[in-house]
Formats: structure tokens, C-alpha cells, sequence
């Protein structure tokens, strides 16, 4: 049992991570029922599909979940007002400034973890009055900040008290066990779920991942403020050389990347849309059910921590 355990009542310290387009109610209640932590993901989406999500996920588990809110969205005072009246147990929030919605939050009696990438953020969520936060590290899929998950665990956790979830690279038992060692509460975790049976990413986008190798991922847009990591295809490495060409504008470069998350992770255009994941790949060797992936990262764990006992310095 860890911090994070104790006040999310799971059973394991694994978060699965909110992503775009993926994380429903099948695969946070698969999370959920196997001793997760699952997260329904409300970005691009719409209330009404966050509303049915949330209910169709407390009828497939009776275990805590949580939702994703991503707050660059037009719709986000909208998507708190749903999940603050279907009360999920916690509720994530990123790209954006999450301290307006604490207060509306812990009324509904729901969790508050945002998602920060630094010390001055942690720090500052904190004082505001998060129940936890999600440190997540540049190793991670998807949109990422500029430090490493080893960098912030080295500097964040020991500068704040309410538990941490660590993310960014995490995907076995061993990661897990060093993220514990070093002061973290659980860890989150995006792109180890995505190969998962009850995925509903595009089984096009699941063969690719399982077939990539250590350095199959490049980070997209990091000339514009916006750096998005996911793994090498066509789409992605004509963006990086259009971008460090010079000769597109900020705007062209964001119309070329607007929908094409979608296009890979839905409709399975692996060569023109962008195949979010993190950089960690070479554990997605086979399609499984969740159950399975979480029982093998546990097993995984105690065996490592139990060997850390047996090092002496």
C-alpha cells in the first residue's frame, strides 16, 4: 500500500494515462477492475460523451476511476460540470492552469491531481490544494515538457508532500519498483495500455508498436511551442523537416497536425496521422488483456524490490 493507493482506494499504485481519442470506459474499467487506477479521457470530446462514458464505466466496475480534463479545450467549464455532478473518484488535468477547479471539485467530493512538469508548478498546485499530482517527464507520449522523469523525480519529490505520481517512461514492474524507491506514490502509465485487448486504439496502430524498437519515437513540434512525442511514420518525419525548413508559419504547422491523432489512433492511418506513445516500447511485445499487464508489472515489482534488499553499500 502507498500513499497514492490509500487515497484513490486501488489496490495498485498504476494510474493509466488520459489519452486523447483512446482512454474510454472499457479500457479504464478493465484499469479499475484489474487493482489500476482507470481514466476516461474527455479530449476532443463532447459533454454528452463524457456523461455517457462516466456511466457506462460505473456499470462495467464498482472500483475508483477518474477523468481526464484537458484544458486547452473550448468545452472544459462544461466537461467539469458533467463529471462534477457523475462524480467519478478523481478527475486529472493538464495543458492548462488547474487551480480555478479545485474548489468545484473537492465540493463534489472529487480528487484534484493535476499534471505539472516542474518544481515551481508542483509546489504552487499544491499550496492550492491538490489531493496529488501527476510529475510526468519528457520520456512520455503524447504532449511532453522539457525534463526527464528521472530529473523531476530527483527534484520534485522531495519538495512537496502530497503524494506523486511519477510518468514518462514507465511501462514494467522494474520502472515502477525505481519510481517507488525514489519517493514516488505510483506512476502513471499511457502507452504500455495501449496494446492492451480492451484498447480501442486501431489494431493497424497496435501492430506498429508492437514491431517498433528503442528508437522508434521523434518529437514533433518543438520549434512552436507545442512538442508532441509519438513514434516515426511518414506524417511525423515530413512534419519535423517542414518544420526545421523554416518554411512554414506556426498556423501551417498546427493545421498539418490538427485531427491526425485521430486519423492514426481511430480510423488507423498509421502512415498519415501521428502515433502518440512514449519512448518506452520494447515491453508492447503482445496484444493482452489488461488484467494480465498490470499482474506481470506487480509480479515484476516485489521481485525487484525484494532484490533491492539484498544490496548492501
Amino acid at each position: 500500500m502507498t500513499e497514492l493507493t490509500k487515497l484513490l482506494g486501488t489496490k495498485y499504485p498504476i494510474v493509466q494515462g488520459g489519452m486523447a481519442w483512446i482512454s474510454d470506459a472499457k479500457l479504464a474499467a478493465a484499469v479499475s477492475n484489474a487493482g489500476g487506477a482507470g481514466i476516461i479521457s474527455t479530449g476532443g470530446r463532447s459533454v454528452e460523451y463524457t456523461r455517457d462514458e462516466i456511466r457506462k464505466c460505473k456499470e462495467l466496475t464498482r472500483e475508483p476511476f477518474g477523468v481526464n480534463v484537458m484544458l486547452m479545450a473550448p468545452n472544459k467549464d462544461e466537461i467539469v460540470d458533467v463529471i462534477c455532478e457523475e462524480k467519478p473518484a478523481f478527475v486529472t488535468l493538464g495543458a492548462g492552469n488547474p487551480v480555478p477547479y479545485f474548489e468545484k471539485l473537492h465540493a463534489a467530493g472529487i480528487k484534484a491531481v493535476p499534471v505539472v512538469p516542474n518544481v515551481k508548478l508542483a509546489k504552487r498546485v499544491e499550496s492550492k490544494g491538490a489531493d496529488a499530482m501527476v510529475v510526468e517527464g519528457m520520456e512520455a507520449g503524447g504532449h511532453i515538457g522539457v525534463l526527464t522523469t528521472m530529473a523531476l523525480m530527483t527534484q520534485v519529490i522531495p519538495e512537496v508532500k502530497i503524494p506523486v505520481i511519477m510518468a514518462g517512461g514507465f511501462a514494467d514492474g522494474r520502472g515502477l519498483a525505481a519510481a517507488l524507491l525514489m519517493g514516488a506514490a505510483g506512476v502513471q502509465m499511457g502507452t504500455r495500455f495501449l496494446v492492451a485487448e480492451e484498447c480501442s486504439v486501431h489494431d493497424n496502430m497496435k501492430q506498429k508498436l508492437i514491431e517498433a524498437i528503442d528508437t522508434d519515437t521523434i518529437v514533433t513540434g518543438l520549434t512552436i511551442g507545442g512538442a508532441v512525442r509519438g513514434i516515426k511514420n511518414k506524417f511525423s518525419e515530413e512534419f519535423v523537416a517542414l518544420e526545421l525548413s523554416g518554411k512554414a508559419t506556426k498556423q501551417e504547422l498546427l493545421d498539418k497536425a490538427t485531427g491526425t491523432n485521430k486519423l492514426a489512433a481511430v480510423d488507423g492511418d498509421t502512415e498519415n496521422g501521428m502515433m502518440q506513445a512514449g519512448q518506452s516500447l520494447l515491453p508492447l511485445k503482445k496484444i493482452e488483456p489488461v488484467k494480465d499487464i498490470i499482474e506481470n508489472i506487480m509480479s515484476e515489482a516485489k521481485q525487484t524490490l525484494a532484490a533491492v534488499k539484498e544490496i548492501s553499500l
